[in-house]
């Protein structure tokens, strides 16, 4: 069973401590959905001051909405479109710290402020992305970025 705790550690250290549990949590199950959708809600618990978290598929060239906590969101992004599409097309990861200042920014919750997107990169081929949001401008910083990143390559192994 899993427990909710609290991570005393430094921002480091807790990220190390998250991408530890993701591997176990997901150690064994073959299925997609409900790997994608336990580390959505494994996200969700330990990030603070976020309002969605969750994956967008890529499907016949365009994303399509996958698992996630939070409000209803848009089900599909074209390659190369806002903040998802944008780390899709150029396979990197998008740190934004006012979405209103990003152009072409596609807004699903009037109350996200800032974002981060992680592309999910399998075999050379984009897979997805993890795409986070949060109603504070500047929530995400270089650390957010490493952690989610190492975050991401656990996630890989078991999709």
């Amino acid at each position: 069973m899993f427990e909710s705790i609290q991570y005393p550690g430094t921002k480091e250290e807790n990220y190390q401590l998250l991408s530890k549990q993701l591997d176990s949590l997901l150690e064994g199950e073959p299925d997609t959905t409900a790997n994608l959708s336990n580390a959505s809600a494994l996200l969700n618990q330990f990030l603070e001051q976020v309002n969605w978290v969750g994956f967008y598929l890529m499907k016949d060239g365009e994303l399509v909405l996958g698992p996630f906590q939070g409000l209803p969101a848009c089900v599909r992004i074209a390659d190369g479109k806002g903040v998802c599409g944008t780390a899709t097309s150029e396979k990197k990861t998008m740190l934004v710290d006012d979405v209103h200042q990003f152009p072409g920014h596609i807004a699903c919750d009037a109350q996200s402020q800032s974002e981060i997107v992680v592309p999910i990169i399998k075999d050379g081929n984009v897979y997805g992305v993890l795409d986070i949001d949060s109603p504070i401008k500047s929530r995400f910083d270089e650390n957010d970025q490493k952690g989610l990143e190492a975050f991401v390559d656990v996630l890989k192994k078991h999709i």
